[in-house]
């Protein structure tokens, strides 16, 4: 009955956060924001529901590989949002008004003032 719960809750919470990036990808206003929503809400809400498949599942082989996701997804997705970041800003895209960029940054990186 706990070890149910348990699931249940993991579940049901990661399936909030997995809402809350997907929300964070159409609301917020820049990729460079978007990318943060997505990278944290999303591997919070992958691991949250990794660590019920390994309660449920509870054998060794399964718990290895929830964990070795998880493990994945936390090496890969903050790579992945700098590689798509950096692309972004160099490509110059358009940011949201407030964001202060380092005038010094943009010339290190060659990036236009279109």
């Amino acid at each position: 009955m706990i070890l149910e719960l348990f699931m249940t809750a993991c579940v049901l919470l990661g399936g909030f956060f997995a809402f809350v990036a997907g929300l964070g990808v159409l609301r917020l206003p820049d990729v460079l924001i978007r990318m943060h929503a997505t990278t944290k809400a999303g591997t919070l809400a992958s691991g949250l529901i990794m660590l019920a498949v390994a309660a449920g599942f509870g054998d060794a082989p399964t718990v290895a590989r929830a964990v070795a996701i998880v493990i994945f997804l936390l090496i890969t997705a903050p790579v992945g949002a700098h590689m798509i970041g950096r692309a972004a800003f160099r490509s110059g895209v358009a940011l949201w008004p407030p964001t202060k960029i380092d005038p010094e940054a943009r010339m290190k990186l060659g990036v236009r003032d279109d």
